[in-house]
């Protein structure tokens, strides 16, 4: 099946010429780049969270196989859906997903499940697909939408998605789909999203998914964060770093209902 995209010419420009303009602008071609095990990028439309996401992109350096981990904002169907086979299409062309790595999550975890409704409409994980591509244009994904889990659940989609990656024959990496606290003041959302940014810093999925419900921080990406989190701890790291950060107001120059996005590496 060829995913159609969702979200172009709303969330990034639709003409390639434009859409490369947008991402050369948005990344760092000279930053140092390292390896890493997962990443955290937000998805909301490049005018806003752009540079967030070209930040964290250009640090790391981009294999040739992503799992990428987002949250299902429409509601439709599974709870932990996989795209398995198929291509994704943008403006820059059309994206392999990697069927093996997909049959492979979906035979190590019941929870995991085929389904292409859940991605139609998604535009959590499509925004993320210029940004690879700038930085490796062979690079394949596993696109996952995941609705809400209970902690134990994403204890275990954490260490099935870690035993899939010692499994496979190649450098894979979880890439997570996620803004942060959403249309509350620049200064609540800073202070609330410092909270949660903390934790994920602290490598502690359990106090992170804790914070984020007792805090109230609306980060619509905790459950992929959480599971990410999970299973790079169970891949060996030891240590994130908030590569960069910035609001929605930084933008707009509306400091009273803001978004917050983070870039984050954890290796």
């Amino acid at each position: 099946m060829l995913r159609r995209p969702a979200v172009a010419y709303q969330f990034y420009p639709g003409e390639p010429a434009a859409l490369k303009k947008t991402v050369d602008s948005m990344v760092k071609e000279n930053a140092p780049k390292e390896d890493a095990l997962a990443i955290i990028a937000p998805h909301a439309g490049y005018i806003y969270s752009g540079k967030v996401a070209g930040s964290i992109y250009s640090a790391v350096n981009i294999p040739d196989n992503i799992i990428l981990l987002g949250p299902n904002h429409t509601g439709l169907g599974e709870r932990v859906a996989i795209m398995s086979s198929g291509e994704w299409e943008m403006p820059f062309g059309k994206v392999n997903i990697n069927k093996e790595l997909a049959h492979l999550l979906i035979e190590e975890s019941h929870t995991f499940s085929d389904d292409q409704t859940a991605h139609l409409r998604e535009h959590s994980l499509e925004v993320q697909l210029p940004f690879i591509h700038h930085f490796n244009k062979k690079a394949s994904i596993v696109p996952v939408t995941i609705m809400y889990l209970a902690y134990k659940e994403c204890e275990e989609l954490g260490k099935a998605v870690a035993n899939v990656i010692r499994k496979y024959d190649g450098k894979v990496l979880i890439a997570v789909s996620s803004d942060m606290n959403h249309y509350e003041s620049d200064a609540v959302t800073k202070k609330k999203d410092k909270m949660a940014i903390d934790k994920i810093l602290e490598l502690n999925p359990k106090v992170l998914m804790e914070t984020v419900s007792k805090e109230d921080i609306s980060m619509c990406g905790i459950i992929p964060a959480t599971i990410a989190l999970v299973a790079a701890k169970e891949l060996g790291a030891k240590k994130a770093e908030l590569v960069n950060y910035a609001t929605s107001g930084d933008t707009s120059g509306d400091y009273v209902h803001v978004v917050g996005y983070a870039g984050i590496l954890i290796k």
